[in-house]
């Protein structure tokens, strides 16, 4: 059985490295100088199936765990790629699969899982809140058979390129509930449908990332798109923290052994003094020790993946395996930096590319402050530091 898992997790391997060959360094180059989406890169992942892997046979999908999710990021990311612009629709989903009814999921899910309609866009942050989700104002009112939205979120990736858009906003203000995590919850929105009443403004980052800021103007859903409970959404967003968590681990493991491959090749070619830069143990030190933190975080990425798969509890695995890779992946990209020296810089060698997509899982999707706040917190039993 061990043996049958391993072999299918290197067939999904082999099967993500030939679709990436389609996909080289020089793709993604021009597409970061123009700012561009990688739309035929996400077309020929839906057709082959990879982004629904998560959803049910019975849905179109197929039926596969987080395990084999992460796999696929993975090998996008090592390969040079940002399978960023397509992670959204993996994870969002989860809360439908978990909380939204059987009707919602025969309506919603086969389109998702066929390509006919994307769900990239996650609405949650906004401006004033930060970090602090319980305080959104975004508010969606119950007027008959819909919600009237109003508000605005910040930091909403591919916003520009997804018909649907999972959203939280507050059906019950903060002041008039027992608990803050109360009155909050969670929609599907068709952005196309309600394109007149949002307002979608591309914020310029430091990355290819696809950041918006969306307004919404009287946005309306309809009932039958709430998921779950009104006012339980917050706790539907947090059960799907963990899969957000393994998957973006996932994508610095990725991250990390680029820099590595890349690190190694150039380090073993390049020479200087009549001799492989690789044989200087200031060059050769840094890779080897960045190579152990990555396949030791790594492991702790597997460990959390199982424990998902299993249906087991898996929140302190998670944001540990969030927080280890990413911080591991970017020290190799400084040892990877350092290596090539000045032509790190140099956009034809892509390290400055990756150098700066690597350095966002620091800080997103959320900080590792706050993954040790965590730790601190409900893993030892800290006092609160907030």
């Amino acid at each position: 059985m061990v043996e049958e898992k391993n072999q299918n997790h290197e067939l999904i391997r082999k099967s993500i490295q030939n679709l990436c060959k389609k996909f080289p360094e020089s793709y993604w180059s021009e597409l970061d100088e123009k700012k561009a989406y990688p739309e035929e890169f996400i077309q020929s992942l839906t057709e082959d199936g990879w982004l629904s892997v998560l959803i049910p046979e019975e849905y179109g999908g197929t039926g596969l765990g987080i395990t084999e999710a992460g796999i696929i990021l993975e090998e996008i990311n090592r390969s040079g790629g940002n399978s960023g612009a397509g992670h959204a629709q993996m994870y969002t989903m989860g809360a439908l699969l978990r909380h939204g009814n059987e009707e919602q999921k025969k309506r919603i899910l086969p389109d998702i899982a066929s390509g006919a309609k994307r769900l990239q866009a996650f609405g949650i942050t906004e401006p004033t809140a930060g970090s602090d989700t319980t305080s959104i104002t975004t508010t969606a009112e119950r007027k008959g058979d819909y919600y009237e939205i109003h508000g605005q979120k910040i930091w909403t990736s591919r916003a520009e390129y997804s018909d649907l858009m999972l959203l939280l906003a507050r059906t019950t203000p903060k002041d008039q509930v027992s608990k803050k995590t109360d009155g909050l919850s969670l929609f599907v929105l068709d952005m196309k449908d309600q394109a007149d009443k949002i307002d979608i403004r591309p914020i310029n980052t430091m990355i290819n990332h696809a950041t918006t800021e969306v307004f919404f103007e009287g946005a309306k859903v309809p009932v039958e798109n709430l998921i779950g409970e009104e006012g339980k959404g917050f706790r539907y967003v947090l059960s799907g923290m963990n899969a957000e968590r393994i998957l973006i681990a996932s994508e610095s493991v990725g991250d990390g052994m680029y820099f590595i491959d890349k690190a190694v090749n150039y380090a073993n070619e390049r020479v200087v003094f009549n001799r492989p830069i690789g044989k200087n143990q200031g060059v050769q030190f840094p890779i080897s020790e960045s190579y152990m933190d990555i396949q030791a975080a790594k492991l702790m990425r597997d460990r959390a993946a199982t424990l998902f798969d299993a249906g087991e509890k898996c929140a302190e695995e998670a944001n540990m395996a969030k927080y280890l890779t990413s911080e591991a992946t970017w020290k190799a990209a400084n040892a990877a930096m350092t290596t090539f020296g000045g032509y790190g810089f140099a956009t034809e060698y892509n390290i400055e590319r990756k150098f700066k997509e690597a350095r966002l899982y620091i800080v997103a999707p959320v900080t590792n402050n706050l993954v040790l706040s965590y730790i601190g917190q409900h893993v030892l039993s800290l006092p609160r530091s907030f």
